[in-house]
């Protein structure tokens, strides 16, 4: 081995631990990332379906005639 391919070696072995933990941390944000992204776009999915059911979905109005409980409140 050359005394380059040596020195090499060494300074890799100083800096193992820290490159280590570089290679972690962007492992674990790579995955914090697409977690997001894919919660993202089930939440976006499942917003756009909820909506598309709503606006098909009839509704019924129904009327009350509520002068029989405001006499009788009104009397009291």
């Amino acid at each position: 081995m050359s005394q380059e391919k040596v020195d090499r070696y060494k300074e890799h072995k100083k800096n193992r631990q820290k490159e280590m933990k570089q290679a972690k941390r962007r492992s674990m944000l790579a995955k914090l990332i697409g977690t997001l992204a894919a919660a993202a776009i089930v939440i976006w999915l499942g917003f756009s379906g909820y909506s598309a059911y709503q606006s098909n979905v009839t509704t019924e109005t129904i009327t009350v005639n509520t002068s029989g409980i405001s006499d009788y409140l009104g009397t009291l």
